[in-house]
């Protein structure tokens, strides 16, 4: 290329702010039997696919995952790291108690070569070795049951290490990680994950770039609790620096959908706060819920985040945050 004429200032700043980041980039993601792996950082990855989005980080101390996905895509989760890396699965960090996310606890926190103290289970404790699953004492409160009554998950796949502060730190493969607890973002058991030198916010379902946001009103989620969520990860992550020639800006990554940046999240969470605030002006003027979902607050969004069946559909959305918002009789 000829440099010998200076290219316009104004042109390049335009052909910048044209050019879409990789994060940016809405790339269709596989369900199903497919599995698709992402490069997110150098040495940081994403599996998509398998439920909820797994995170792989790995190093010279192991690997850590973030989320396992469901139960019966374990196999082909795990072969797909092992095109990655050889190393044992030390730290399994769970972002909630959903069957997508904590499913393949058990068999992965199993893919373990040799134990952390060379002799010894994970924390000294005698036995076959196994990863270290952590999560918060909410989470495992929802993964567990009280004796006599029967669990959502097996033994094998609850939180080892628990933590019931607002967030945990931890230092892996030369890197500071936060675990952040968002209790009400969802359910009362949703937690983020914060990368520092990977700079990588790990969302879990409290935001979903395909779908509105799940808020379970019986197991303690509710609106205000999710909007204050994705301030906070707003306020984590960095915003990408619009220059050709330079490549930054904080990673994050959904509960699903694609790898997204700061500016999708100011979005995500814009369209949550502005469907809240419809249904909180309903209310006020005195509608019931069936009425609220009549006048169709989600106008405007339904084609991107909607769904008129399945599991979550747009009408729940809306039940949710009515529920959420009108005053306790």
């Amino acid at each position: 290329m000829n440099f010998a004429k200076p290219f316009p200032v104004t042109l390049l700043l335009l052909c910048c702010w044209l050019t879409p980041s990789p994060a940016q980039k809405a790339v269709p993601l596989p369900s199903g039997e497919d599995l698709e792996v992402i490069e997110v950082q150098p040495n940081f990855y994403m599996i998509a696919g398998a439920g909820g989005n797994i995170a792989v980080q790995l190093g010279p101390d192991g690997i850590l995952l973030v989320d396992t996905g469901t139960a019966q895509m374990t196999d082909r989760v795990l072969a797909e790291i092992r095109k990655l890396s050889a190393g044992s699965i030390r730290f399994i960090i769970n972002t909630s108690a959903a069957d997508d996310h904590a499913g393949g606890n058990e068999k992965l926190s199993r893919a373990v070569k040799t134990p952390l103290n060379g002799g010894a289970g994970p924390e000294g404790m005698v036995g076959p070795p196994s990863a270290i699953i952590i999560g918060s004492e909410n989470l495992l409160n929802r993964m567990s049951a009280p004796t006599g009554k029967q669990a959502a998950f097996p033994v094998a796949a609850w939180p080892t290490d628990t933590f019931f502060l607002k967030q945990k730190p931890m230092y892996f493969n030369r890197e500071g990680i936060q675990i952040i607890a968002e209790p009400g973002a969802g359910t009362d058991a949703n937690n983020i994950v914060f990368f520092h030198r990977s700079d990588v916010i790990v969302a879990g379902d409290i935001m979903d770039s395909t779908h509105f946001p799940v808020i379970d009103i019986e197991k303690g989620g509710g609106i205000q609790q999710e909007i204050a969520a994705l301030n906070q990860i707003i306020e984590l992550a960095i915003p990408s620096i619009p220059l050709v020639w330079q490549e930054g800006g904080t990673r994050v990554i959904p509960g699903h959908g694609w790898v997204s940046e700061q500016a999708d999240v100011v979005e995500y969470r814009d369209m949550v706060t502005i469907i809240r605030d419809r249904v909180q002006d309903l209310i006020m003027k005195g509608m019931t819920l069936e009425q609220v979902k009549a006048a169709n607050p989600a106008q405007g969004y339904r084609s991107q985040y909607g769904s008129d069946s399945g599991p979550w559909t747009t009408d729940k959305f809306i039940e949710a945050i009515y529920r959420s918002l009108a005053p306790k009789k």
